[in-house]
């Protein structure tokens, strides 16, 4: 077996569970992986006049993880604000205090506040006509979280909060003495808003030395497949559901696609909420199955494809020239990956090049154009780079070639169609042709190390689709970098498929097995003298560089053939 080829059983994630466990929730399960926040809630808790930030991430259901944080600290004593003979106000506990000099009790572990935040829910209010005091939340609850964003919208308030944070206490009324500050304050937004607030809030730093930042993924190193479903076990019964065996192995599959990674499972709690309560809408059962599960993906998929659906009626009604057949020279199938605000899908690509007589510029009308971006102009350098080491070490290569993407009209950015060109150019100059039936995709260095892309599993179902709507023969498949192996997981569709025969991936980690495999001939290794075999695919290329620097054999003089004679008869 060609060993390039990956076989179907490391094309999506395997999961060992034992059979008929129950998963109980709990808080510790609730906070998994989340060692670093949870070390910086216990400082919290520890330490006086320090605040927190915690930085959280999209997808990340906020209620569960303060819920949590608060229950692994236990519970804290009741307390009271009372007067003090100097007309000073202190926290004391309550059993202590006398009712004719308490203003305000903490009667809430925690709080949180976000949306349209106001004064009064901070600091409370007097009221005058009563002489009474209602407490706001800085003295009712021991932890008060609080949606950065929100607050940040509320410039007074937001200097506010540092100014009572600086002075340890606060002012409700002119009849009321100064409150104390008793109160564990946490912020919680994003990391992007952490690095604003630091850089711009010269008070800010002081106040929330405290970072703990959430993780949005499980590495199943650090902790097992049995673990994630006790933190499962929190959805599941707040949506009053269960999983069968195989719902189970299969939401644990879409939780690693969510991760992009073999080896981790996403924790991004709020989109397999969404997920499950549609299944169990269509499994009108609070038991779901595999077969409901794959319904409920499969039409969260179909609700979202609308530009994927369009771009494959493009294809198949010719608008876009891609052959998936025969062998042409100078053309490859590059994979490109197109992102919405919340999907994204493969697409296939044309990728063009041409060569003739030049100055040795590998010239990117993506880039003359202003239709590449930076990175993707930055891998055109590196595959010059690499094409000069390998046929320019000794002198410079008299050719100038144009590479392109064809039928494109939007900004192409990145690097990873950089092996693809490479291995179109080399077909291009060697006048090799490359097997339409294949795609490419992968970054390369300038030693022709091929290096991982983003989007993997897009690239190869978006070629898959278009293989299959034409007819699946036996010879198609995708190149990908070795090192992309382990964020393998494909649609069950694409599995079937390479299991059968039908479709096939290959996975390198150098230029010259690509090239091998696309142009069906040996890449060459180069002698001492930096010379490639005659029929070997570099010694092609070698001989049309040598060919356009008029390095070919001049054809010999009269007088020089009468010598040679001479010298043969003697």
């Amino acid at each position: 077996m060609n060993s390039n080829v990956i076989p179907a059983s490391a094309l999506v994630p395997i999961f060992n569970l034992p059979a008929e466990q129950a998963f109980i929730p709990s808080a510790k399960a609730d906070l998994l992986g989340q060692e670093r926040s949870l070390d910086a809630f216990r400082l919290l808790t520890a330490t006086d006049n320090q605040h927190m930030y915690l930085a959280d991430y999209f997808g990340c259901n906020r209620k569960h993880i303060i819920d949590a944080l608060v229950k692994e600290q236990g519970q804290f004593p009741a307390l009271s604000l009372t007067f003090n003979e100097d007309k000073s106000t202190a926290w004391v506990e309550q059993d202590i205090a006398t009712s004719a000099s308490q203003l305000a009790t903490k009667t809430d572990q925690y709080q949180y506040l976000s949306g349209s935040i106001r004064k009064v829910d901070l600091i409370g209010r007097y009221h005058s006509e009563t002489q009474t005091y209602e407490a706001g939340l800085l003295a009712s609850c021991h932890y008060l979280f609080i949606c950065a964003d929100s607050l940040w919208k509320k410039e007074n308030l937001w200097d506010l909060l540092l100014e009572i944070l600086d002075k340890q206490s606060y002012q409700v009324h002119s009849q009321l003495p100064p409150l104390a500050l008793k109160c564990k304050v946490i912020l919680i937004g994003s990391s992007n808003q952490y690095g604003h607030c630091w850089l711009g809030e010269p008070s800010f730093s002081r106040h929330f030395p405290l970072l703990g930042e959430l993780i949005n993924e499980m590495d199943l190193s650090e902790h097992s497949s049995i673990d994630y479903c006790q933190w499962l076990a929190r959805i599941l019964c707040e949506l009053n559901i269960s999983l069968t065996s195989s719902a189970l192995l299969l939401l644990l599959q879409y939780s690693a696609k969510l991760a992009d990674h073999q080896q981790r499972l996403s924790l991004m709690a709020t989109n397999l909420e969404h997920l499950l309560a549609q299944a169990k809408v269509y499994a009108q059962s609070t038991e779901i199955s595999s077969q409901a599960l794959l319904h409920s993906i499969s039409m969260t998929t179909q609700r979202h494809n609308a530009s994927e659906r369009l771009s494959e009626q493009n294809f198949n009604d010719l608008f876009i020239n891609l052959p998936t057949q025969d062998e042409i020279v100078g053309q490859i199938n590059g994979l490109t990956v197109i992102e919405n605000a919340e999907f994204s899908y493969g697409e296939p690509a044309r990728i063009t090049a041409s060569v003739h007589y030049g100055d040795g510029e590998v010239a990117d009308i993506e880039r003359k154009s202003e239709l590449g971006g930076n990175i993707h102009a930055k891998g055109m350098m590196i595959l010059s780079a690499c094409l000069y080491r390998i046929f320019g070490k000794d002198a410079p290569l008299h050719l100038n070639a144009n590479i392109v993407f064809e039928q494109s009209y939007q900004e192409i950015d990145g690097d990873s169609a950089s092996l693809a060109e490479y291995c179109c150019l080399i077909s291009a100059i060697s006048e090799k042709p490359i097997r339409q039936s294949l795609a490419a995709t992968g970054a390369i260095d300038q030693f022709g190390n091929v290096q991982a892309i983003g989007g993997v599993n897009e690239k190869i179902e978006g070629f898959f689709k278009l293989c299959k709507r034409r007819g699946l023969t036996g010879q198609q498949g995708v190149i990908i970098p070795s090192s992309n192996m382990q964020q393998l997981n494909l649609h069950q569709d694409v599995v079937e498929a390479i299991r059968a025969g039908q479709f096939t991936l290959y996975q390198v980690k150098h230029i010259d097995e690509a090239v091998e495999i696309l142009m069906q001939t040996q890449a060459g290794i180069a002698d001492e003298d930096n010379q490639f075999p005659d029929e070997s695919l570099y010694g092609l290329v070698q001989s049309r560089l040598e060919n356009l620097a008029g390095y070919q054999d001049e054809e010999k003089s009269l007088f020089a053939r009468l010598v040679d004679k001479l010298r043969f008869f003697s």
